[in-house]
């Protein structure tokens, strides 16, 4: 699977599992209700799933540039921790607003919800990848004689 279907799929997948984590998370942390929190995790996701899709582009259209395209473990990390970051800036924000706390305690909510979202990037885009295939951008360029 290539191209914006993969990216679709990828993305969706990606935020109804997530959903799925946060809400009761919020729910149990902050004493809300399911209902309360839910409507948090879904204001997150649809961020974070058009985060999720600009960010792929971005990060891909960089991929194919270089000489070595391969999904090493180094450029793992490396697309997690941009992803990651990214949104961070993006949603600490609104949970402060949402939540009524202090943007120190959204930041360290965030803290606690990017320690679990990093692994689970992680984890998720490899089976991702395991279960649809790289995208061409990290498929070697065949070689030329």
């Amino acid at each position: 699977m290539q191209g914006k279907k993969r990216k679709i799929v990828q993305a969706l997948l990606y935020e109804l599992c997530a959903v799925g984590f946060v809400s009761p998370t919020i729910a149990i942390a902050f004493d809300r209700s399911m209902s309360y929190s839910g409507v948090l995790a879904v204001m997150l996701s649809s961020i974070a799933m058009s985060w999720n899709m600009l960010f792929n582009a971005l990060f891909e259209r960089w991929e194919a540039r270089q000489t070595c395209r391969e999904r090493t473990l180094r450029r793992r990390l490396l697309h997690s921790f941009g992803f990651e970051g990214g949104l961070a800036i993006l949603l600490i924000p609104l949970m402060a607003w949402w939540l009524d706390i202090s943007l120190l305690t959204a930041l360290l909510t965030d803290i606690g919800l990017l320690a679990f979202f990093f692994a689970y990037a992680f984890v998720f885009q490899w089976c991702f990848d395991r279960l649809f295939g790289v995208p061409d951008s990290a498929r070697e360029l065949p070689e030329y004689t």
